[in-house]
């Protein structure tokens, strides 16, 4: 750490300058990991990991993965009814 001078001026300086960059690469980070897990949930949904080729192997990835989400959310409204609201 390179020595500040005595001036209060020049430590505040110091200081702002500091919590700038910090505030800016803690936003460049979890920014940049809730893309990395969008992109990921929009691949998986979408089936990038199914043979492009066979259209029937793309949708039916793709219309599988959407009924399982749908019915996952189903479930889990169910059961916080039931559970967490005795109802």
């Amino acid at each position: 750490m390179k020595n500040l001078p005595n001036d209060p001026d020049a430590r505040e300086v110091e200081a702002k300058r500091i919590l700038d960059r910090v505030a800016e690469e803690s936003e460049t980070v979890g920014a940049s990991s809730m893309k990395r897990v969008a992109d990921r949930i929009g691949g998986h949904i979408g089936a990038s990991d199914a043979d492009q080729e066979k259209w029937s192997e793309v949708w039916g990835t793709r219309i599988g993965r959407v009924l399982g989400l749908i019915f996952f959310i189903g479930l889990l409204i169910y059961m916080i009814r039931v559970y967490v609201f005795n109802g």
